[in-house]
């Protein structure tokens, strides 16, 4: 027997690895992804701000989930029918695998919107290329603005505009101004320069999605380090020379960072299977109707949310990890290890890195700040981390006692990591 799972993030790792502990020798558990990496998504915001190295939040597949095959690639479609999954490898060549059963937890990509210009000059932040492009991206734009005889240039090389006031867009202006002030300090050009944060939604509030003191919190810490909150404004247009706000304002930037939303991987339409907006419908068992040897689970399904009666749950990682054990739990039932069962979840809170020593939590609903909601948000993070917790514990104790590391290393370039891409999880390269 064989099951696929088709995606490694929060959702297709917890379903292999339950699968592991549940299912025989004689079954095949093998994740397709076009990585061979979990990257730990909370905390990719640090990677941006210079705080951790990329590889603390890369947590290999094959090493920390032994007996897992990994197959590299992107699925590109799937024959219900024939039980086969047709997949693109990273060197472009197509193949087929087939399957008994199947787990689709493809994930989700940047939430595009019709805004002039925001294709063009925006760029997302879902994966480990597009944080790397923005350290290089925010060190650079210092670096030029260090050497501009130009004051109109250096300001507009010193503006920073990150459009999304929720979960990713907040911790990442919050990390922002330790960072340009930490690569400021080193051009002495620049004493005396204005650096403009700004952070943009069209919420009434900041981190609207969840509990309201968690967004008071995270409003002021932002306004104490000069970021410019600006809600009920967004981005009317955008073009090499910056950007127009919704309220008529114009800022001249270089930089936009686009942090509105996420939307299920493109595979989810393209699969014949019934939706519900734009997510896969499934049963409370994780199952796809009609479909019986058929799972999907995290950002691409729509799960029936048993606590709130006719709703879905949302797109987080605390319901992608949970539905993802379910899942693999509910697999190997259906091969005859173990029982079902059904997704019901009460969210345990939440958790906001702020930078420094500033956080947002609510653990158990609890409502923390300041250095006791920092601990507890750090706590979480090493915990829910599968592997590399005392690598990342190391680089936040050098954080503590060292100055922040700031080169401009280029790995990564702007066309490299287009807003637009289905596959945030790797660079674009031309062939």
């Amino acid at each position: 027997m064989r099951v696929v799972i088709i995606g490694g993030g929060f959702a297709g790792y917890n379903a292999a690895k339950t699968l592991l502990k549940s299912v025989g020798e004689d079954t095949e558990v093998v994740v397709l992804n076009p990585t061979d990496y979990f990257l730990y998504l909370p905390l990719l915001p640090e990677v941006a701000a210079g705080i951790l190295e990329p590889r603390r939040i890369s947590v290999s597949i094959p090493g920390t989930l032994r007996g897992v095959r990994l197959v590299l690639g992107t699925a590109t479609s799937v024959d219900f029918d024939g039980r086969s999954v047709r997949y693109t490898d990273p060197e472009d060549r197509e193949h087929d695998i087939g399957y008994d059963r199947l787990v689709l937890a493809a994930g989700s990509v940047n939430k595009l919107l019709p805004i002039p210009g925001v294709p063009e000059y925006a760029h997302g932040f879902r994966g480990l290329p597009e944080a790397l492009y923005l350290r290089d991206h925010v060190t650079r734009q210092i670096e030029l603005a260090a050497s501009a005889k130009d004051p109109a240039e250096r300001d507009a090389r010193c503006t920073f505009v990150v459009v999304g006031a929720g979960y990713t867009g907040t911790e990442v202006a919050a990390q922002g101004p330790a960072f340009t002030s930490a690569l400021a300090a080193r051009h002495p050009e620049l004493d005396g320069q204005k650096i403009r944060w700004l952070l943009l939604d069209v919420a009434e509030r900041v981190l609207p999605e969840l509990d309201r003191r968690l967004g008071v919190t995270a409003d002021e810490v932002l306004r104490a380090r000069g970021v410019e909150v600006l809600m009920k404004t967004s981005v009317d247009n955008a073009d090499a020379k910056g950007v127009t706000l919704t309220s008529g304002e114009s800022v001249p930037t270089h930089t936009l960072v686009w942090c509105v939303g996420v939307r299920p991987d493109p595979l989810v339409e393209d699969l014949g299977l019934e939706t519900a907006k734009g997510r896969l419908v499934v049963t409370a068992r994780l199952n796809v109707p009609g479909r019986r040897d058929v799972y999907a689970c995290g950002d691409a399904a729509a799960v029936p949310d048993l606590t709130r009666p006719g709703e879905y749950t949302p797109m987080t990682a605390q319901h992608a990890e949970r539905q993802g054990r379910l899942a693999g739990r509910n697999v190997a039932a259906s091969l005859g290890y173990g029982s079902h069962g059904t997704y019901r979840h009460h969210d345990l809170g939440f958790v906001v890195d702020l930078g420094a020593h500033q956080a947002a939590a609510n653990p158990l609903h609890i409502p923390l700040s300041g250095l006791a909601a920092k601990a507890v948000t750090r706590g979480y993070h090493l915990l829910a981390m599968p592997g590399n917790r005392l690598r990342t514990a190391t680089d936040w104790a050098l954080e503590a006692v060292t100055k922040r590391q700031t080169v401009q290393l280029g790995l990564v370039r702007g066309a490299s990591v287009p807003l637009d891409t289905d596959s945030p999880e790797v660079p674009r390269t031309k062939r």
